[in-house]
């Protein structure tokens, strides 16, 4: 299945790599931590890893490690403004809730 971007955070992501002004993409991960249990992670890449799969969307490069596409699969990022907050959504398929803060995540 893979991953999606909404054109806004194709944008956002692309700025990011712009203003960088290097990297191969940005990973998207998770990690073991919070209230639910998982949480996503957001970094830059500039070299892959042997276990990861590259998903090129729109010109720019979302890298996920095995381990993680397991719980990402069909996850659909997003950048959202709300107010005066601004930030990364994640709508993901596998996951079954999350905290209340929003930034943990089960399966």
């Amino acid at each position: 299945m893979a991953v999606t971007m909404t054109p806004a955070a194709n944008e956002r992501v692309s700025t990011f790599l712009a203003n960088r002004g290097k990297g191969l993409g940005l990973r998207l991960g998770i990690k073991t931590t919070g209230c639910s249990g998982l949480a996503y992670v957001l970094e830059f890449v500039d070299e892959l890893n042997e276990d990861d799969e590259l998903f090129e969307i729109d010109g720019v490069n979302i890298i996920i490690d095995a381990k993680s596409l397991v719980y990402l699969d069909g996850t659909e990022l997003d950048f959202v403004k709300e107010g005066l907050n601004e930030g990364f959504k994640f709508t993901n398929p596998n996951a079954k809730g999350e905290c209340g803060c929003g930034e943990s995540f089960n399966v």
